[in-house]
């Protein structure tokens, strides 16, 4: 037994030698490329440092937003390591061909799995840069209705604050791929109202009161256009349409403001704004 562990012991140590042997061999053969290989090694790390130092200020001059720049310049600095190390393997003999290949075959799965962040991240990139609203905005987005101010936006995702306080979050990637208003751009803002008023009313009166309250509120911009016009034979009610502009920060105010006159007005003159309701008619059969 112990003869046998003797020559189990010999065998590896022989074999170990051999791989020692082949290995100070090959490195004797490839000293030269793994000398060139380390000296292309540190001249294009000092040069991914040079490139970068050069980026940051071209970024810098060009006012470009802080977040953006910090992740472009994240991503040039990772390619330029890559490539330099992709450089280095290739002096010392290694074929790279199967090595990017791995690369892409893997930044393809990654990218299908994660298509949706992805689509985040470009649409967060795209608002950065092309800025179609910045924070302080009041903006209505119009795939669901969200609207509010605009308080951070960052790669993945734009939050908004509602006018009753509530935060939004949007992903960039809704808001970069549909259509959104920026009402901060605008100076003035139209405020719709419709209002119903039953059939045995006076049309002549209804309107005049409605103009009355539009005219007297100080926040309607009196030298835009006032429209108050009949717009449908509703099935309980007519309704009446109300247009009129205001200064977009007063917009909201303005319209609780209209709503609650025009309640009060109508009382005072006896209009009636009524409730949906449904005629029964019951034909009886004498027995």
């Amino acid at each position: 037994m112990s003869m046998v562990m003797r020559l189990t012991a010999q065998a590896d140590m022989t074999f170990l030698e051999e791989q020692m042997r082949r290995a100070g061999q090959w490195l004797m053969s490839k000293a030269g490329m793994v000398l060139l290989a380390l000296i292309c090694l540190v001249i294009g790390l000092r040069l991914v440092k040079w490139i970068m130092k050069v980026v940051r200020k071209s970024f810098g001059k060009s006012k470009l937003d802080p977040t953006v720049a910090s992740f472009l310049g994240s991503i040039i600095n990772i390619l330029l390591y890559i490539l330099v190390f992709i450089t280095v393997i290739s002096i010392m003999g290694i074929q790279v061909t199967s090595f990017v290949t791995l690369l892409g075959t893997a930044g393809v799965a990654i990218g299908l799995a994660v298509q949706g962040s992805l689509s985040n991240f470009a649409g967060g990139v795209l608002i950065l840069i092309l800025k179609p609203f910045v924070i302080g905005d009041y903006i209505k987005e119009d795939t669901h209705g969200n609207e509010g101010t605009v308080i951070s936006i960052d790669i993945f995702y734009t939050r908004i604050r509602t006018f009753d306080g509530k935060v939004v979050v949007i992903p960039n990637g809704t808001l970069s791929n549909t259509s959104l208003t920026n009402l901060t751009k605008q100076e003035k803002r139209r405020i719709d109202l419709v209002v119903p008023v039953e059939y045995e009313a006076d049309l002549r009166n209804v309107k005049k009161v409605l103009q009355d309250v539009v005219t007297s509120e100080p926040m309607v911009l009196q030298e835009e256009p006032i429209d108050i016009a009949l717009d449908e034979f509703g099935d309980s009610a007519l309704t009446v349409l109300v247009h009129v502009w205001v200064p977009t920060d007063a917009y909201w105010k303005t319209k609780w403001n209209l709503m609650e006159r025009i309640k009060l007005a109508f009382d005072a003159e006896k209009i009636c704004i009524p409730f949906n309701q449904l005629d029964v008619h019951l034909n009886r059969s004498d027995s």
